[in-house]
């Protein structure tokens, strides 16, 4: 049987650009994965892992002008975006060279023997070692930061995990490019290419998820492709661990006093939000709790005008399009819910930016109005008008597990006046991973103290896909009792020849100098 070509697409007129290569099968997924599992004694060098991360950064950033130029032609996304997009990816590529270097991610852990204790304490010393290969599945609406190069294929490798990209069938022109890169960038680092490949198709995902000798996966996509895969990765004869996001509503509440306080800014701000990157952003803001009365009125006025002024814009490709135009006519057709700015075509390869409206007692009516709490991919929000602080609670308790939920307060409110801000943040601390106040979801910051996941649909795991602690989903815990020094790992040996930080019975090793 002959391969499946795969093509890349130009979604800004549904035409195929050329073809990039052919789906892989079983025999050339194993190979992929196999030649993976053989780098992993390579890769546990950690000075090459960090030489590896640190010039494939400088490989991508080099290259930039062709890689924006790829990424755009298959996915409209705009070279201002994906040139910011890049420098993100570099930013995290740079990040976990940093985390490796300081090797404070392996969280060394000795206690000394205590024969007083009840009971006694052997000698104990612990730290993190990798999984080893690992799946990740490139997600649509970032190329390239949530995609091959991006944060769980980083993550991964500095964890000392190899990795096979499934990549996604919108971008495989972007995806060879970056993988090539990434490949060139191991070379560079005496590391053999193998450490990172790219594999395409839908039946080559499925395949991987299954392989033996895949170790754990990291998935960025929808909630029903992610669910099959986190079954199948259930289901295997050794289960392993898969680090999905799912998908997310991402709740705003404004409280009346911010609404009175600040309408045309909080309707304006949300258009912007809504419609960052024509509301591909898996943190869109798409359930909207806006107060009734003469405020929350404003607020829809400025949010209408600031969408209306909104020209119409190209999703990553014509099966969203067509999923967005069906997911928006079903919502809009439920009695009661209203289209103030009804979002649908733009054109015959685009989409408009719009809102529904919808009173809050209908839509804890159940029923059919469930549909409004499920996320609706692209420019659009869902604005449901509540009567008073009880009934906005009320929605509340309908949704499930978000990415992030944000509260639009009051001056007064922000600074702790009586209200109900306090039960706010309570409330939606038990719903989401992330929480904001006065500002906006769409843009997540690669921070230490940053979280990108949150419960389940939102994320599989506890884990988060953004910021320094990614390392720790492609990690576990060894403890060594009563092992002699020689025969123990160089992480742990008395003498910390490696100079790593540790902590020696609960305290800070007073050998090792904090860096800088």
């Amino acid at each position: 049987m002959a391969a499946t070509p795969v093509w890349s697409v130009d979604p800004r007129t549904g035409k195929q650009r050329a073809q990039v290569t052919v789906e892989a099968g079983p025999r050339e997924v194993d190979e992929a994965v196999r030649a993976a599992h053989a780098t992993r004694a390579a890769l546990a060098d950690r000075t090459a892992r960090t030489a590896f991360l640190r010039a494939a950064a400088d490989l991508l950033d080099g290259a930039v002008a062709r890689v924006v130029e790829t990424a755009d032609a298959e996915t409209a996304l705009g070279p201002a975006r994906l040139t910011g997009e890049l420098a993100r990816t570099t930013g995290q590529l740079r990040a976990f060279a940093d985390a490796v270097e300081d090797g404070g991610y392996l969280d060394i852990r000795i206690d000394r023997a205590d024969p007083s204790l009840t009971p006694p304490r052997p000698e104990l010393r612990r730290y993190k070692v990798p999984l080893g290969v690992v799946a990740v599945y490139a997600a649509s609406n970032f190329p390239l930061a949530f995609s091959v190069p991006g944060g769980d294929t980083a993550s991964a490798l500095a964890a000392g995990c190899p990795v096979v990209v499934k990549a996604h069938p919108d971008h495989p022109a972007t995806s060879e490019l970056c993988g090539a890169l990434l490949r060139q960038a191991a070379a560079a680092a005496g590391l053999p290419a193998d450490v990172v490949s790219v594999v395409h198709g839908f039946d080559a995902g499925l395949e991987l998820i299954r392989h033996p000798l895949v170790a754990s996966a990291g998935f960025t996509g929808s909630l029903r492709g992610g669910r099959a895969l986190f079954d199948a990765a259930a289901a295997r004869p050794v289960p392993i661990p898969f680090h999905g996001e799912l998908g997310s509503l991402n709740p705003v509440v404004v409280t009346p006093a911010a609404a009175a306080e600040r309408a045309e800014e909080i309707g304006a701000g949300l258009a912007a939000s809504v419609t960052l990157g024509v509301g591909q952003f898996c943190v869109k803001p798409g359930l909207v709790l806006v107060p009734e009365g003469a405020a929350g009125d404003r607020i829809a006025e400025a949010l209408a005008k600031a969408l209306g002024e909104t020209g119409p814009g190209v999703l990553l490709d014509h099966r969203m399009r067509e999923n967005f135009l069906a997911g928006v006519a079903e919502r809009a057709a439920l009695p009661g819910v209203d289209a103030p700015v009804a979002p649908g075509a733009g054109g015959e390869h685009t989409v408009g930016a719009g809102y529904l409206s919808v009173p809050a007692e209908r839509l804890l009516a159940g029923g059919a109005y469930g549909l409004l709490l499920e996320e609706c991919f692209g420019p659009v929000t869902v604005v449901v008008r509540y009567a008073d602080q009880g009934e906005a609670g009320a929605v509340l308790d309908l949704l499930a597990g978000n990415l992030s939920a944000t509260l639009q307060l009051s001056a007064d409110e922000a600074a702790g006046a009586p209200g109900p801000a306090a039960e706010l943040i309570a409330r939606v601390t038990a719903l989401a991973g992330r929480i904001v106040v006065n500002g906006w979801p769409t843009g997540v910051a690669v921070a230490p103290a940053q979280h990108h996941g949150g419960p389940y649909p939102a994320a599989t795991s506890h884990s988060t896909s953004v910021g320094a602690t990614a390392i720790e989903r492609w990690l576990r815990p060894v403890a060594y009792q009563s092992v002699p020094d020689p025969l123990l790992p160089p992480e742990l040996r008395e003498a910390n020849p490696l100079g790593l930080p540790r902590r020696v019975t609960g305290a800070p090793d007073a050998a090792v100098q904090p860096a800088g």
